[in-house]
């Protein structure tokens, strides 16, 4: 052929191709699953956890007693107060019942005489929230076999090797 002919030939070959339409035909097949391995992606999420300890709390008590400072002072400055009420023998009793009084009340001190008298164990908890790194399984890439070829797919079902798996196979001439 000379170079004449080959580029009518050529010319001819490229219009035959532009000419025709484009052919393909889709075809439901299975293929066979050769291999399966899990996909995964790290995702990090808050979780809530408690935190407990033991602790030692002080237990409070009156002090076991008669506070005797405030019980004196008290009884010296009601004594002083009952003796500035009545005159004569009313006198004497006021300036006693005051005593009295006094005393008992710088004695008690208003219940403000609390001692620590022993200490109690007690479990105390707080809650925390802490960000976790999990691995979360996103799908199954599945390598299957179909009319001689091995081809690679990401599938959301599970698959072993040996089943069959469903494919779409489109084939198509230009």
């Amino acid at each position: 052929m000379n170079g004449f002919q080959n580029r009518v030939l050529a010319i001819a070959g490229a219009i035959a191709v532009f000419a025709f339409p484009a052919f393909a035909e889709t075809y439901n097949m299975n293929g066979t699953v050769t291999s399966v391995t899990p996909q995964y992606r790290n995702v990090t999420v808050p979780v809530t956890v408690q935190d407990c300890r033991d602790v030692e709390v002080p237990v409070y008590g009156n002090g076991g007693g008669v506070n005797t400072e405030g019980a004196i002072i008290g009884g010296i400055v009601g004594g002083i107060v009952g003796n500035q009420v009545g005159g004569g023998s009313g006198r004497e009793a006021a300036t006693g019942v005051g005593a009295m009084i006094g005393a008992i009340i710088g004695g008690n001190n208003n219940g403000n005489n609390r001692q620590v008298t022993g200490y109690r164990t007690e479990r105390q908890c707080t809650n925390q929230t802490v960000n976790e790194s999990r691995r979360e399984l996103t799908d199954y890439r599945v390598t299957y076999e179909i009319l001689g070829v091995q081809q690679t797919a990401n599938v959301a079902r599970s698959y072993r090797v040996g089943d069959s798996i469903p494919v779409q196979v489109t084939i198509g001439l230009r």
